[in-house]
């Protein structure tokens, strides 16, 4: 069982093509006049020096496809993960990341029904999403309402799907129950509070750095210092426990939400961000998580009527065919959005050449809610010093002779 509690990183378990996004074409390798778009290329594993905006050939929809011109990207801390191949069966580099985007149909592909060209739409993509254009299955797309911005659903798609599966799919939240969720202040995290208060007396404990507690402090019921002993705190106010315990972090905090379990509570391990400890890949991080994991007992389980408990939304969509059950839950948190019930919390835009400094803060957890990649936004300038890539240990890394000046110009552009 700590084998798979290790293995089970943030929505990992999806990587199904090893090749996708593999071919880069530079404008050299490219004959006549092919359309090309910016994208954002991963060419290997590692730290941010591996993270560059390049220019490829655009994609053209094939059968079933919908072709999007994106407006906006959502940033996860899977993409950090992604970044260091600090997951299960990383797919070939160079590739371009991302897994959620919106924006507008541009073509459709044949024998595709329901989307016309100018709809406003977003979409789950199997990598490809951070670029100018993208292609993806049609069961993939869902149309934006007309009142929704991009910023607001490129940070819907993925939190509000995987926090209302978890929520109510696998944990059955009813009426007077209790939730225990860390990094409360991120984006899944946020979508858990305002879904849990769409049912009457449900108490929300969130844990959070404490910077973030005076900007989400109302949004759940009680709120503690990810840096204290969370789990006092929480028996002082319910000396039972809670129903459903909802950990994105793994590692030490996998035993303790067992030991915070109400009978016939839930426990979903749904990320494995303690992993990620420095801007690389961690031998050392991955090994003490590992250790640290709860040698689940199954007769302790019986025994004390717990429920333990997996969730990968991008493993349900793109390895166990599960479209149709997303696509009826996105229906239904549509609906609560035109009612006003539930509203993204967007942290920031950045541009795709900003996606280094992006990645930085949502490693520091420094948002409160999603960060947004914004592929018309143009970049803010930067000091020519803060453009030298430099390795995890503070030293520059080599660079290719003659490539200084136009790095020193744009930053992140190669």
């Amino acid at each position: 069982m700590a084998k798979e509690g290790a293995d089970m990183t943030e929505e990992t378990e999806f990587m199904i093509d090893r090749n996708v996004g593999q071919e880069t074409v530079s404008v050299e390798s490219r004959a006549g006049n092919a359309k090309e778009m910016r994208a954002v290329m991963l060419t290997g594993f590692g730290g941010l020096n591996k993270v560059r905006v390049s220019r490829k050939a655009m994609p053209e929809p094939q059968d079933g496809e919908v072709k999007i011109r994106v407006k906006a990207c959502g940033l996860n801390f899977l993409d950090l993960m992604v970044r260091q191949g600090n997951i299960d069966n990383p797919p070939k580099t160079p590739i371009v990341p991302g897994f959620e985007c919106c924006g507008i149909v541009e073509s459709v592909g044949g024998n595709t029904e329901g989307f016309e060209i100018g709809d406003k739409v977003m979409a789950f993509v199997n990598y490809n999403a951070w670029a100018e254009v993208v292609c993806t299955p049609v069961d993939f797309v869902y149309k934006m309402p007309d009142e929704m911005t991009f910023a607001e659903a490129a940070a819907f798609s993925l939190n509000f799907v995987a926090a209302y599966m978890m929520l109510f799919h696998v944990a059955s939240l009813q009426e007077g129950m209790s939730v225990l969720v860390h990094s409360a202040g991120g984006g899944v995290g946020q979508a858990v509070a305002q879904l849990c208060a769409t049912v009457p007396n449900v108490t929300v404990f969130g844990i959070a750095s404490s910077f973030k507690h005076a900007a989400i402090k109302d949004s759940v019921t009680h709120l503690f210092d990810r840096n204290v002993d969370y789990i006092q705190e929480v028996k002082k106010i319910s000396p039972d426990g809670v129903d459903v315990v909802l950990d994105c972090l793994c590692g030490e905090n996998t035993g303790k939400g067992l030991s915070l379990l109400k009978p016939l509570g839930t426990y979903i391990l749904y990320g494995a961000s303690n992993m990620v400890t420095g801007e690389t890949k961690s031998f050392f991080s991955f090994a003490k998580s590992w250790w640290q994991v709860e040698k689940v007992n199954p007769i302790k389980l019986y025994e004390e009527n717990k429920v333990i408990a997996g969730f990968s939304l991008l493993n349900l969509l793109f390895k166990q065919g599960r479209s149709s059950l997303v696509k009826a839950v996105m229906d239904k948190l549509l609906c609560l959005y035109r009612q006003k019930k539930i509203k993204p919390v967007v942290d920031s835009l950045w541009a795709l050449e900003e996606v280094k400094e992006a990645m930085q803060r949502i490693h520091d957890r420094g948002n409160v809610g999603k960060l947004i990649l914004d592929v018309e936004k143009s970049p803010t300038p930067l000091m020519a010093s803060d453009s030298t890539e430099t390795s995890e240990a503070g030293e520059e890394e080599e660079e290719p002779e003659g490539d200084n000046d136009s790095k020193e110009r744009m930053p992140f552009i190669h």
